[in-house]
């Protein structure tokens, strides 16, 4: 592949990371960035194709723009959603085409992307195309249809929000590894002290089932009922936990008679969890099944 199509699949992983960033769905993402796509083929095609100078630079601008207006759209609907409502999860080994993957800062973790839900869309977008694509607030303000300095206001008010409610990342990724492992065998062992020893005593569980499987409508929080919680699963059938990477970081794979059943996002500080983000509407872990089948 040569000429534009290819310059387009080299940024095609970072267009998607910036799509799913703002919207923490990888089907719109992949929908907003094939209509940002066409519309560039369109520009490219009319007589004025040749002012498009930063081809990088329009499709990103682009991109942001069509997911604002998707995520503006979106927000009723997770409103109404069943349950609490956790992003798909992105995991490197579903997308072995490396034309599919996504391009993820480590920031966006679960965790994260639930804390820039409770962001308004225009906050979410200047926060995340300023602090972490490195987007300049007039190219922001492109995006985002308001003036740099507004946009400037609004990733400052989305900043403050993020520092007060977002995990920090200063975990080592290897001693995130050793806390997950732990967990799993916690998890799938008949000692519940060993699992409250790694639970943070503010820990708090979300399960996405979106109405569509069994999972709790409101999150769980405290180290005792998360425990609890965690060990009642094994009633519903035989499961086992397989290590991946969700998100950029350590977390599970948990089937349930062979089949997925959910996946499972942690969150580690101090040397235990935090939070335990787990997403178990099929909807969402269809992506990670049909990679699995393809294998």
């Amino acid at each position: 592949m040569t000429g534009p199509d290819a310059g387009f699949q080299a940024l095609r992983p970072r267009l998607l990371g910036v799509a799913y960033s703002l919207l923490g769905s990888l089907d719109e993402a992949e929908d907003v960035v094939q209509d940002a796509w066409l519309r560039l083929r369109a520009a490219k095609a009319g007589e004025d194709g040749d002012e498009i100078a930063d081809v990088t630079g329009w499709l990103v601008v682009t991109v942001s723009r069509l997911a604002l207006d998707v995520l503006r759209s979106a927000r009723h609907r997770r409103e109404e959603y069943v349950g609490p409502w956790l992003p798909e999860p992105v995991l490197t080994a579903a997308a072995p085409d490396p034309a599919e993957r996504v391009t993820l800062d480590e920031s966006m973790s679960m965790a994260m992307l639930v804390v820039l839900e409770s962001l308004s869309p225009a906050e979410r977008t200047a926060f995340v195309l300023h602090d972490v694509f490195g987007l300049t607030f007039a190219e922001v303000g492109a995006a985002v249809g308001r003036s740099p300095a507004a946009c400037r206001q609004l990733a400052a008010r989305a900043r403050a929000h993020v520092a007060s409610r977002a995990p920090r990342f200063d975990v080592d990724p290897s001693e995130h590894r050793r806390v997950v492992d732990a967990f799993a065998r916690a998890c799938l062992g008949d000692d519940i002290d060993a699992l409250l020893a790694l639970l943070d005593p503010d820990v708090v569980l979300r399960s996405d089932g979106g109405g569509r499987v069994r999972a709790g409508r409101r999150p769980v929080r405290g180290a005792a009922k998360v425990a609890r919680l965690l060990f009642g699963i094994r009633r519903f059938g035989s499961h086992r936990l397989v290590p991946a990477t969700v998100n950029g970081w350590p977390g599970l794979l948990r089937y349930r008679d062979g089949r997925l059943a959910a996946v499972i996002g942690l969150t580690v500080a101090g040397g235990r969890v935090t939070a335990v983000d787990m997403v178990l509407n099929p909807d969402k872990l269809a992506r990670v099944t049909r990679a699995e089948e393809t294998r």
